[in-house]
Order: structure tokens, then C-alpha cells, then sequence
């Protein structure tokens, strides 16, 4: 069984390493709100439960009128996937185009636009994940196949290495995209799947021999199935819809403390994955009659699935990496033994049960995510969230004490159990009680928190501090629209944050667009400024919730001003989308005749500010470069003309009174002149910040250099 396992292992490493990257360019040509990300999760999970369920039907069908071995159909399945790592990227440019031609992408309101791209990712998709969703079924049906192997529980072994595996996945391709670019590390992955393919395929050559007895053959392919006990395939649904549902809790509860970026993530992954590895190596260690309504106690699921809120409770000193290992790692582990056990005992070996049961269990896993991101956390939280998930084990517990009558000692721990669940949900404490002062909102996209006093208000979402009261929101608006060669007809505001420079756009007296991607922040404008209220109700004021990189792809309206303000830290997830040379391409079409585009860049490590400056460099013949007013971040101004060069005065003189009152009014120095030159006494170039790392590559899609740094975190930090 040692190739099963080498075969499994590696295809669960391509598995993740596909899904992450498929992911990212799903997002690049469609956009990166939670609905199409919730699209692209759903029918990757969908085709992985629809193979699954359709391998099992056909080779219950078809399966003894094979003559080869079963294992070249294994083999072929795993070519095609290995095919998918250079086809899907080609089909999603291709999806894009097409939905374009749809009497134009702004013709489309947004639910025909996700609709309409959501049909296509279906359909580019959905066969590939079918696929790896084929490969379980496929590989049972080759060791029922082979006498010498035993198969009553051939699924939970091939779960196993397929989880390992996984771990593995959701580890290696970060660094592999480091290195080699999404495109890149699909290639690898394509790599190895083809290697699995042809080892499959010589396999079967070197054990023709003996798989050509047909004795041996039939005698396993006669498995007699005892009927599974009911609500088997219940309990499948149900862990697959409050282990994936729950995840996307996690993320809210544990990024306050494990940050926004693509590493936190997988913590959170290789956690769940490795805890399942080992309830599932536990499993297939222990006696395989166990029975799991005898041996789990429902209840104590329970209560390890509400551990979260106790190791996310801002009061408890742990470090961020122990916060997730203690509140993942128990829940994970007991579903980790669960699932291969109550497959195995559905299907006894047989590849056409496992299919189904493991396609019911994929059904929950994609259906948690959807209610839990659409319906339970913009409606009740993350707290109560939590509780309806583990609601069904209280459930199962109490029908089993009224089934049975156990020994007092049980009812005892069972009631003690209840009483500590309880306990946890009642005495932790989430985030935001961190904060004396807040008003707390949540959307299907996060949790927003808006906390402070005076200049000291800030805004955070999903625990991660976005903006403050800072001049340098100011400057962003009015540098750039003073910088123009002709008087701003309008301008467009990409990351509404608190709306400081967009209320400063305003100032201007001209249309001003604002795009955000979170719902609940542009609701919280009131809280920062006290003319919010005035703003949002000017006929010059346009609000949407969209994408901000969709939302110029699908927009005619052409713009004096683009102001970029990607939201904290540089090196956050989905950030890079918002500095990469694609990004410019499009912002180039969008920009009037002499129109700015400014982007700011906060912060970040020599590579990632040459990589940005190189992706402006390469996207615009002219580019100006500033410090901030409080002496850290860049203001980038380029444009496809020349930039009038101004001295402060006559920057000053451009702008409108309303707008010199708005500049001014947390200074830090006190006259417009003064305030103007501050910024423009510390220009340099692009040259310079290139220089910073000459030999890091542009920032764009395939690369996105401030997502993925830990190589060349460590690469600086073994430097002498």
C-alpha cells in the first residue's frame, strides 16, 4: 500500500496547491468580494463532491466489465488533472473575456455580473475538481481490486495520506509562489501529478501478471454490505457543514492576532489539516469495529468546537500561534477520526458508497461557508454563530440519554461537560470588548470596529487597524488633484476607509466616486466626521460597494484623479491585486486626457517598495515620487503626460477655499505653503526606490511580492 499512500499524499499536496492558486486568479480577472470568492470555494468543493459521487456510480455500473487494471483509470484521472494546472489559467482569461462581451460589463448590474461569471468559473472549474473528486473512489476500486490488499476500510487510508498531503499543500506552495509565481507553482503541480500518472501507469505494467487472475478479482469484488446504521450519511452532512463553516469563523476570531496575511491563513489551515491527520491516524490505529455513537461523546465535541472563543478571549495570555493551535487543533482532530470512520462504516470498502457519502459530506462543507458568511455572522456574530454550529452534537447527546439509561457516573461527566460548554460561551469575551469605547458592525465581509476619542479614532476590520485621523489622507486628495494641468472635472476614491480623503475630493466642489469593498465602513463616515451625513447627501457624492479593481474594469467614466489607498499592511492577502502592473493597465484606461493616478504605498521592505516603483515605472512614462507629511509611506503621482512641476505657493493657489480650509485642518503646519512644501522638499525617484532591490521583479499578478516574503525574510535575517 506504500505507492497508495505516495500517490495520495502528492495528489493532496496538488489538490490545495491548485485551489489557492485557482483562488487567486479567479480574483484577478473577476474581482475580490466575498461573493465570488464564495463562487469559487462553492464550485471547487461542488466538483470535488460531484467526481466523488459520479466515479462511485460509474464503477458500480461499469466496474466488472473492466478487463485492465483498475489502477490506469486512477492514472488517467490524474493526468487530466495535471492537464487542469495549464488549462484552468488560460480558461479564466478566456471566462473574462467573455463575460466582457456581454453587451459590456457595465451593462450588467452586479447580480447578473456574478451570475454571469459565476457560471463561467462553473464551468472552468467544476470538471477539473471532479476529478481530484474521482481519485478516492478510483483508488478504492484498484485495491478492491488487488487480493492481497484488505478494503473494508481502504477509504479512511486513502483519507489519510490525501490529508497529510494536504498539510504539505497548504505549506509548500507559498514558498514555491515566492520563487515561481502563481504560474509557476501550478507548473510544479502539474509536474507532479503527471509523475503520479505515469508511476500509476508503470505500476500496473510491472503487476500484470498477477492482476490478471481473474480469481483474485472477483473474489474481492463481491463485497457484501451490511446496512449502515441510520443517520450515518446525516452525520457525514453535519460535519462537513460545521467544520467548514466554522473556519470561516476562525478566521474572524484569530487574525486580531495572527494578522491579515497569506501565512496567518494557512496557520489556520495547517492547524485544522494536521489535527484531522492526526484524528484520522489515531483511527485507523484503533480497532476498526468501534462504533461511534458508543465511543464520541457528543457533548465533548461540543465543547471543543466552542474552544475557539476561550483561546480567542483578549484576556487570555497566549501568543498568536497558540491561540490557533489550542482552538483549532481538538475540534479538528475528533472530526479527523469521525469522517474516515463513519465513510468506512457507510461503505465497507466499497468505492460507489464511499462516493456518495463522502459527496454528502462535501454538501456540508460547501454549504458552511455560505451560511455562516451570508446568514449567521452579519446576523447574530461570531459568538452565537459558533453555538448554532455545535447545536446538532448536544442534540445527538441528549437523544442518546433518552435511549439508554447509562451508569451515574456518566451522567455526571455528561452534565459536567454541558456545564463547561456553557461556561465558555457565557465567560470569554471577544475582540472588541478590548475596546472600552466602540461601535461594533458586521457584513459578510468582516467585523468592523470603529474605537477612539478625538485624533486618536481609528478603525479596525477583522482586527486589523485599516487608517486614523492623519494629514496624510488629506494630502493624497489634494497633492494630486492640485497637481493636475487643468482644473479637476473629478475624481475617483479607491478604499473608502474613515472617507477622509474622499470627504476631502469633496472639498473640491467636483463628482467624486468612492468604491469599498467591506459594507460596514463607509456606515461608520458619521463616526469620524461630523459632517458625514452632509457629504454622502451631496449630489456630487457617489457610494458603491464593489471591488475596486472590478468596479474600474466594468466602469466607462474616465477620471481626472484615480487616488489608490490599499488598505493595511502592504503585505496583506489580495493586497497586491491594487499595485500590480494589471491593475495600472486598467487604471490607464480609466485616466482622462493628462489625468493622476496616485497610490499609496504605507510601507514595507526594500522589495516590496522597488517592486511597486518598478510596476509604476513600467506602466507610466511619468512618475513623481513624495515622503508623507509624517515622514514615512510614498505618494506616488504618475500619469501618461508630463507633471507640471509646482512650488508650494502654486499648489496653493490652485485650490478652492473650501478645499485649503479642509487641507489645513489638523495641520501639522500652519499655512498652506508651509504644509505643501513639507511634501514636496522630500521628493526622489522611482530609480532611487528600485535601486532599494534591483534585481526584484515588477509587482504583478503572478508575482506578488509584498503577499509573499518569508524566503526573503530569512534570506535578510541570515545576513550578515
Amino acid at each position: 500500500m506504500g505507492w497508495y499512500f505516495a500517490f495520495f499524499f502528492m495528489s493532496g499536496f496538488c489538490s490545495i496547491l491548485y485551489e489557492l492558486v485557482w483562488l487567486r486568479l479567479t480574483m484577478a480577472q473577476f474581482g475580490v468580494t466575498t461573493a465570488q470568492v464564495s463562487i469559487v470555494l462553492s464550485v471547487f468543493m461542488a466538483g470535488l463532491g460531484l467526481g466523488s459521487w459520479a466515479s462511485g456510480i460509474l464503477i458500480r455500473r461499469y466496474g466488472e466489465r473492466i478487463s485492465f487494471p483498475p489502477l490506469r483509470l486512477y492514472a488517467l484521472a490524474e493526468l487530466l488533472i495535471g492537464f487542469s494546472a495549464l488549462a484552468v489559467p488560460l480558461e479564466l482569461r478566456w471566462g473574462h473575456r467573455l463575460v466582457e462581451s456581454m453587451a459590456g460589463p457595465a451593462a450588467l448590474s452586479s447580480s447578473a455580473y456574478y451570475l454571469a461569471s459565476g457560471t463561467v468559473v462553473a464551468l472552468i472549474v467544476i470538471p477539473w475538481s471532479a476529478c481530484m473528486g474521482a481519485t478516492i473512489p478510483l483508488g478504492m476500486f484498484a485495491i478492491r481490486r488487488d487480493s492481497r490488499y484488505e478494503t473494508r476500510r481502504s477509504f479512511s487510508f486513502l483519507y489519510l495520506s490525501n490529508v497529510v498531503g494536504a498539510v504539505a499543500g497548504a505549506i509548500g506552495p507559498l514558498f514555491l509562489i515566492e520563487l515561481y509565481g502563481f504560474h509557476g507553482a501550478l507548473r510544479v503541480g502539474a509536474f507532479l501529478n503527471t509523475a503520479i500518472a505515469s508511476s500509476a501507469f508503470l505500476l500496473t505494467l510491472v503487476r500484470r501478471r498477477r492482476s490478471s487472475t481473474a480469481a483474485p478479482e472477483k473474489s474481492n469484488a463481491q463485497i457484501t454490505v451490511s446496512p449502515p446504521a441510520q443517520g450515518v450519511l446525516v452525520l457525514l452532512f453535519l460535519t462537513g457543514l460545521a467544520t467548514m463553516g466554522m473556519e470561516v469563523i476562525w478566521v474572524r476570531l484569530f487574525t486580531p492576532y495572527v494578522g491579515a496575511v497569506v501565512y496567518s491563513f494557512a496557520l489556520i489551515l495547517v492547524s485544522y489539516l494536521a489535527a484531522t491527520f492526526v484524528g484520522s491516524a489515531v483511527y485507523r490505529n484503533s480497532s476498526r469495529n468501534l462504533d461511534p455513537n458508543r465511543q464520541l461523546n457528543w457533548i465533548m465535541l461540543a465543547l471543543l468546537g466552542l474552544l475557539p472563543l476561550l483561546t480567542s478571549d483578549p484576556r487570555l495570555p497566549l501568543n498568536g500561534v497558540l491561540r490557533v493551535l489550542l482552538g483549532v487543533a481538538p475540534f479538528a482532530g475528533v472530526i479527523g477520526f469521525l469522517t474516515p470512520m463513519l465513510v468506512d462504516r457507510w461503505s465497507a470498502g466499497d468505492p460507489d458508497r464511499a462516493g456518495r457519502g463522502y459527496a454528502i459530506n462535501v454538501l456540508g462543507c460547501i454549504l458552511g461557508p455560505l451560511v455562516s458568511g451570508f446568514v449567521l455572522l452579519p446576523l447574530v456574530g461570531e459568538r452565537v454563530s459558533m453555538l448554532l454550529f455545535v447545536l446538532p452534537w448536544f442534540a445527538i447527546a441528549a437523544s442518546r440519554l433518552k435511549r439508554h439509561r447509562l451508569p451515574i457516573g456518566s451522567r455526571i461527566s455528561r452534565y459536567v461537560t454541558v456545564g463547561a460548554t456553557l461556561a465558555v460561551f457565557f465567560l470569554t469575551k471577544d475582540y472588541e470588548t478590548s475596546f472600552p469605547q466602540r461601535v461594533v458592525l458586521r457584513d459578510s465581509t468582516a467585523t468592523v470596529i470603529a474605537t477612539g476619542t478625538g485624533m486618536q479614532k481609528r478603525l479596525i476590520t477583522n482586527g486589523v487597524g485599516m487608517t486614523s485621523l492623519t494629514p496624510i489622507t488629506k494630502m493624497m486628495a489634494h497633492l494630486t488633484l492640485a497637481s493636475l494641468d487643468q482644473p479637476p472635472r473629478n475624481a475617483l476614491v479607491i478604499c473608502f476607509g474613515m472617507g477622509t480623503t474622499y470627504r476631502s475630493v469633496i472639498s473640491w466642489g467636483i463628482p467624486a466616486t468612492a468604491v469599498e469593498l467591506v459594507p460596514s465602513v463607509p456606515r461608520l463616515f458619521s463616526y469620524y466626521h461630523d459632517d458625514a451625513v452632509e457629504v454622502l447627501a451631496s449630489p456630487l457624492s457617489h457610494l458603491v460597494i464593489d471591488d475596486g479593481r472590478r468596479y474600474l474594469e466594468r466602469s466607462p467614466q474616465k477620471y481626472d484623479a484615480i487616488i489608490i489607498d490599499p488598505p493595511p499592511p502592504v503585505q496583506a492577502a489580495g493586497s497586491s491585486l491594487l499595485y500590480s502592473e494589471e491593475f495600472y493597465a486598467i487604471a490607464r484606461e480609466r485616466l482622462q486626457v493628462g489625468g493622476i493616478l496616485e497610490q499609496w504605498l504605507p510601507s514595507g521592505d526594500n522589495a516590496v517598495q522597488s517592486s511597486v516603483a518598478r510596476a509604476l515605472n513600467n506602466s507610466f512614462p511619468y512618475v513623481r515620487v513624495y515622503r508623507s507629511l509624517e515622514g514615512w509611506g510614498w505618494h506616488f503621482l504618475a500619469s501618461m503626460h508630463p507633471i507640471p512641476t509646482r512650488k508650494a505657493g502654486e499648489l496653493a493657489a490652485r485650490m478652492p477655499a473650501a478645499a485649503a480650509l479642509d487641507l489645513m485642518e489638523w495641520g501639522p503646519e500652519k499655512t498652506l505653503n508651509e504644509q505643501f512644501d513639507r511634501v514636496l522638499s522630500t521628493e526622489t525617484t522611482t530609480g532611487h526606490l528600485i535601486g532599494l532591490s534591483p534585481h526584484i521583479p515588477a509587482l504583478q499578478d503572478d508575482r506578488p511580492v509584498n503577499e509573499y516574503f518569508l524566503l526573503r525574510s530569512l534570506s535578510a535575517q541570515e545576513s550578515p
